[in-house]
């Protein structure tokens, strides 16, 4: 196996397949890059076993073959080499000599019969999507998949198709985030891709308007970005029944300037660390809200004008959890949602209903 290819592609491709190879497993290969060159294209692959991420780039292949080579060597490697053509050959022993320029490099690899097979969706039905959307609707979800759970599936993103309706939600036991788009599609699915998965596709969407797709099989999907193919089992069990969870009822209506609340929950957190886990206490009343806590550190208080609709309502909040729906919300201004003060805070765009987010209060001691 020889071939040429350009360094600044083989550079991206291998950082970006990278992301999927398995950081420690008990089957080397796992921890390497496949590589298979033929015709005029050499192609990569990275795989841990839940995730894959493959593709491919041009090559001027002058003897086809294939190689699992370390992506931790391989990718240091091809980072720090001139900015040249690179040429890499493989002999019958399997070692692998990369050169460009002056430099010259010989690693062993591992043979290519010995990486397991990538799962393949051919079956699948899905839709295209612009990729500033999907990485809009991922990002404003993806804070609120839960990190350890009891139930796996809350460690995904539950997507729902139905309508021409896209919705992505996502739970953790405190809180939730939901976020819906208007798409062209008749299908009807259901399914839930971990949250590694798509904090993954996160790092190669575009802010664009280019179009990506997605097709969801039995057991996996596959998600096509800009060349890049993304394949990931789906999570297998029973989704929280989320809209029983939202409160229908509304007391207080409270709109608000985004930036003007960040501000003041990050002042008033100041005396909160990770070891005392005092509520930040929220007090809605006479159009604004005083934000208050005291710690054996100190205490903090702050206030912003808001317009406020409805019954005054004291209540208290994990500080890092609010911050985080409302640094979420990408909009100037939000719409603040209660029903009493145990009741979850419901935080919405100033118009519409494109995004909600759930946050539970903490009950406060009288």
């Amino acid at each position: 196996m020889n071939f040429y290819c350009n360094k600044q592609a083989l550079v991206d491709a291998v950082g970006n397949v990278g992301h999927a190879v398995s950081g420690k497993s008990t089957l080397p290969a796992l921890e390497g890059i496949l590589l298979n060159a033929a015709g005029t294209s050499l192609s990569l692959a990275g795989y841990d076993l839940d995730m894959g991420i493959t593709t491919n780039i041009e090559a001027d292949v002058r003897e086809p073959g294939s190689i699992v080579l370390s992506a931790r060597l391989f990718g240091d490697i091809v980072r720090r080499l001139p900015d040249e053509s690179v040429f890499v050959s493989v002999d019958e022993k399997l070692a692998t000599t990369i050169r460009c320029g002056k430099s010259e490099f010989t690693i062993m690899g591992i043979s290519a019969s010995e990486y397991p097979e990538i799962p393949a969706v051919s079956d699948g039905v899905g839709f295209t999507i612009p990729q500033n959307t999907m990485k809009s609707m991922i990002r404003q979800t993806l804070f609120a998949v839960a990190q350890t759970d009891n139930r796996p599936v809350h460690t995904g993103i539950q997507f729902e198709l139905e309508n021409n309706m896209l919705r992505l939600v996502s739970v953790d036991g405190s809180r939730l985030a939901m976020r819906c788009e208007q798409i062209q599609s008749q299908e009807s699915l259901q399914f839930v891709i971990p949250g590694k998965t798509l904090g993954e596709v996160l790092k190669l969407l575009s802010e664009e308007e280019t179009p990506m797709s997605l097709a969801v099989g039995r057991r996996h999907v596959v998600l096509e970005i800009d060349g890049y193919a993304v394949i990931s089992r789906l999570l297998d069990g029973e989704f929280l029944p989320y809209n029983k969870a939202i409160p229908q009822q509304v007391s207080t209506s409270i709109k608000v300037k985004t930036r003007e609340l960040i501000g003041a929950v990050e002042r008033a957190s100041l005396v909160i660390n990770d070891r005392i886990k005092s509520p930040l206490i929220c007090d809605f009343r006479d159009e604004q809200i005083i934000l208050s806590c005291t710690t054996p550190l100190g205490s903090a208080c702050d206030f912003i004008a808001a317009e406020i609709e409805g019954n005054t309502e004291e209540m208290g909040f994990n500080s890092r959890f609010l911050l985080e729906a409302l640094k979420n919300t990408e909009t100037d201004e939000v719409r603040i949602e209660l029903n009493g003060a145990l009741s979850p805070m419901k935080i919405l765009p100033a118009q519409g209903d494109s995004f909600l987010f759930l946050v539970l209060p903490v009950r406060l001691k009288r």
